[in-house]
């Protein structure tokens, strides 16, 4: 298997061309010294072998809980599963597999041609006309499997009518939550797919470098966008980033009052790209100029509390403790109590998605484990004035956690350092 650290440079960029930047906006000349160069050339997708070890960790994961069959719509887990992408409309489409077999395919019957282009062909696909029931072909499948009455776990981000009309269509089924599966596969990543998630952290970071060296004042977001989205592209992704200034850095997810660039401004962007499905997801926040004092306090706040939460995570350690390890740091600095001013989760979990289980909010218990994922994001947010927040994603490890990507922020000039 291809090591973590010979995939992050498959790409041919040397370590000299990451070089970190001490201030934005960078001069002329220190833009010119960056090459970006195209990363991902070389990059192996998961191979059949990926995906069969991918099914079989399910069918454990089944075994262990008890759930027969375990059904899937289009969408990241069927991406995750099968490498198939397939939209989701009002005609249901999924797979079905069981503790024992292959998965069966359920498709209606006029789009089985277009359908047989991604399924393996040694897949059986049953079908349905337009007058007929899909979801009484799910149970057949159960059935023939030898689970007349067994317990279906159903992809927990299927829609519905699907689960609702599965218990009318086929009452002996025990319809479950089929999370333990999904989420117990998804959850933990694999060398490969962290070093995916390696790399397109790297990118973004790249990326955002370069747009930070474009700041002048009376820019509008929109530009500040378009550079950054140049940037990933240069690097053969596609990815961004959405910047707020200003005051207007105080709503973590922006708002609709724009504002262009002016001298002192923090400058937020958040956003991300993906590699072979596996996603980053990067917030930075500097200042247009010199920082105020004020400014300064509370981005290291943030980035103490960052610190403190990465610290925190490790093996064995309930998902809650690392929010309240960010969370006291925040609170000590004076920007508390609770959610006053550091307004949401510490993070969530990512990978085939931006968001996915698990999170590390207050309440969950969850234990972590080695191959979790999750971003690392603190924040304060102060309404009138700015806001700051500092993300990176992180991996758990066998004896603690590491940020996935590098260029780490250290203070708030220096926003991408390769110490």
């Amino acid at each position: 298997m291809i090591s973590r650290r010979d995939f992050l440079w498959i790409g041919g960029v040397s370590a000299a061309s990451f070089g970190f930047v001490n201030r934005m906006p960078a001069k002329p000349s220190q833009a010119a010294q960056t090459q970006l160069q195209n990363m991902v050339q070389g990059v192996k997708p998961p191979t059949p072998e990926d995906y069969a070890a991918r099914l079989e960790k399910a069918r454990r994961l089944m075994i262990e809980n008890k759930i027969d069959g375990f059904f899937m719509e289009g969408g990241p887990t069927m991406r995750y599963f099968a490498n198939i992408n397939w939209g989701r409309s009002e005609r249901t489409f999924g797979a079905v597999l069981t503790q024992k077999k292959p998965p069966v395919w359920v498709c209606s019957r006029f789009e089985l041609e277009r359908a047989r282009e991604s399924i393996p062909a040694d897949q059986e696909v049953r079908t349905w006309e337009e007058d007929e029931s899909p979801f009484k072909l799910i149970g057949a499948v159960m059935k023939d499997a030898g689970f007349t009455a067994g317990r279906l776990g159903v992809e927990p981000s299927s829609r519905t009518f699907v689960l609702y009309a599965i218990r009318r269509d086929v009452p002996g089924l025990d319809v479950v939550d089929g999370a333990v599966v999904s989420e117990g596969c998804r959850g933990v990543k694999t060398e490969k797919e962290i070093a995916f998630m390696d790399l397109a952290n790297k990118i973004t970071k790249l990326a955002y470098r370069e747009g930070f060296k474009t700041l002048r004042e009376g820019m509008t977001t929109g530009e500040l966008g378009a550079a950054i989205r140049e940037a990933h592209v240069k690097m053969g992704v596609s990815g961004g980033g959405g910047g707020s200034f200003g005051p207007n850095t105080a709503f973590p997810h922006g708002t609709r009052t724009v504002r262009n660039l002016q001298k002192g401004d923090n400058v937020l962007v958040d956003g991300g790209c993906s590699i072979e499905g596996f996603s980053a997801d990067i917030t930075r926040t500097v200042v247009f100029g010199k920082p105020s004092d004020r400014q300064r306090k509370v981005w290291n706040a943030v980035k103490k509390a960052q610190t403190a939460a990465l610290k925190a995570c490790r093996p064995g350690v309930a998902c809650e403790e690392v929010d309240k390890a960010a969370r006291k740091v925040i609170e000590n600095a004076g920007f508390g109590p609770g959610y006053k001013y550091f307004t949401h989760r510490l993070g969530h979990g990512i990978g085939m998605e931006g968001h996915e289980y698990p999170y590390l909010v207050l309440g969950n218990k969850l234990k972590l484990e080695p191959g979790m994922t999750f971003s690392n994001e603190p924040g304060i947010y102060i309404y009138g004035e700015f806001g700051v927040r500092t993300e990176d994603c992180m991996v758990v490890t066998k004896d603690g956690a590491r940020l996935l990507g590098g260029l780490e922020a250290i203070s708030i000039e220096e926003q991408f350092s390769e110490r």
